[in-house]
């Protein structure tokens, strides 16, 4: 599996406290070994954002990304308000 950043997502990232990009990190590479990871809380976004999935980051920040095959791009992330509001 090959993870790339969409440049909508790293321009959000990078506006994010250390804590918060320091969790995305840690749950960048869980997901990366165990994609339905519990903690992860993969789950399907479709009726807000067709063909997408979400991660939990924290309680309340949300990562989502799209599949291509064997390739995931994470597209946003935010709070679960500001994402889906």
């Amino acid at each position: 599996m090959e993870i790339g950043l969409h440049r909508k997502f790293l321009k959000r990232f990078c506006k994010l406290s250390y804590t918060i990009r320091l969790k995305f990190l840690e749950r960048k590479e869980l997901f990366f070994h165990a994609p339905f990871h519990p903690l992860l809380n993969n789950h399907s976004v479709h009726e807000t954002y067709p063909g997408w999935r979400s991660i939990n980051v924290t309680g309340d920040y949300r990562a989502l990304f799209e599949e291509y095959g064997d390739r995931i791009v994470f597209m946003t992330i935010g709070t679960h308000s500001e994402l889906y509001s």
